[in-house]
């Protein structure tokens, strides 16, 4: 399937200049053939898993509760018959088919998409009405929800709730999603979805890091990177009146020394690539089974080419290439092949230099890509 079909026969061009970031799109038949549906039965076995983030959000006696996996099966024996809705994380990590879903909007920048979660939700089953800080397409699949939306831009939430909630939602606009319709909401227009017939959200969702975070982050990754010349020395200390004071000239030298952190275009570059990488923290690699010898994966990988793990990313900036949170040993003649890796998400069967057949064996061994089934292009 094409962008321009996902899109309701807009180009990806349109979209970007008229509605990223801006303003609602619906789109009815969006995309209809989703594979095998991820019901109830599937997400509350996923919710049950310690490598998978799930939460299960109800609804009851004019109060919200929030309960975080991973669950009991146990659990959901318990659960009414509507007002509730179940949510996990990362789907794609853990179904192909899935995973097949996300990377059809490869339209936005991978540095830009995070993951597809899906929530199940019974008839009134909802997360209230909300905000969210980043760009989501919210995909229906079976069933039928209630969408309202609303340019409205306070903040007044439901105090001691456990999820953020809107206290005074005023909708503007309503749709009914169907299967197959989809629903693109900037970030900060508040929504409210209500489900009035059993069925699953796709939500396809990306990555806007708080200012807060980013700033954290990077020092973090400074840390570990900056050499300061220099050490503290006052050889012309002089008698203080107040012997708890930090003097000026203390203050004024450790200043100096502060001043020589320095970072540019490239020191950003590389903390992005080490930082949009990285996996969250509940994920894990899995070796081969019965690992191949480096000649056997040479043989292996001229005839058959590489795929990316599902939970593996590959993102590049000028001549830098990063692999879950790695900064990967690359050499000039070999940036097209690690570039093509990463847009493609697969290496073509073939060919390639020792130093980029190390780093291949390598990233094999750990995990983090997989000798395809298939012949890669």
């Amino acid at each position: 399937m094409n962008t321009t079909n996902l899109l309701g026969g807009m180009s990806p061009e349109q979209f970007l200049a008229e509605y990223w970031h801006k303003k609602p799109l619906l789109i009815r038949g969006a995309l209809t053939d989703v594979g095998p549906h991820v019901d109830f039965s599937v997400l509350s076995e996923l919710a049950q898993r310690d490598d998978a983030e799930s939460r299960l959000i109800e609804y009851k006696k004019d109060k919200w509760h929030l309960e975080r996996g991973p669950f009991r099966a146990s659990r959901f024996r318990r659960l009414a018959d509507t007002d509730w809705t179940l949510l996990v994380q990362g789907v794609n990590h853990h179904l192909p088919h899935i995973d097949d879903i996300l990377w059809r909007f490869n339209f936005i920048p991978y540095a830009r998409l995070d993951d597809l979660m899906i929530s199940y939700a019974p008839p009134g089953g909802t997360v209230g009405p909300h905000f969210d800080a980043y760009d989501v397409f919210l995909l229906q699949v079976g069933g039928k929800k209630r969408w309202q939306i609303s340019s409205q831009h306070d903040d007044d939430f439901i105090e001691d709730a456990p999820i953020r909630v809107l206290k005074d939602f005023r909708t503007e606009q309503e749709f009914v999603l169907e299967h197959g319709d989809m629903l693109y909401l900037p970030p900060h227009c508040a929504h409210y979805g209500v489900a009035l017939e059993p069925g699953m959200t796709y939500s396809i969702g990306f990555r806007a890091p708080p200012a807060q975070e980013l700033a954290t982050q990077f020092l973090v990754y400074l840390q570990d990177r900056v050499c300061l010349d220099g050490v503290y020395a006052d050889p012309d200390l002089t008698l203080q009146a107040d012997p708890a004071r930090i003097g000026d000239e203390m203050i004024g030298q450790v200043a100096g020394l502060l001043s020589q952190i320095r970072w540019d275009k490239d020191t950003v570059c590389d903390f992005l690539g080490h930082y949009l990488t990285e996996p969250k923290a509940h994920v894990f690699y899995d070796a081969p089974e019965e690992e191949l010898d480096e000649d056997a994966f040479a043989e292996a990988l001229a005839e058959r080419g590489l795929e990316l793990d599902r939970k593996s990313q590959i993102l590049f900036c000028d001549v830098c290439v990063y692999c879950n949170g790695e900064k990967v040993d690359v050499s000039d003649g070999d940036f097209a092949d690690w570039q093509h890796f990463g847009n493609r998400r697969r290496l073509k069967a073939g060919l390639y230099s020792a130093d980029m057949m190390d780093a291949l064996y390598d990233g094999y061994l750990s995990g983090y890509w997989h000798l395809s089934a298939n012949v890669a292009e």
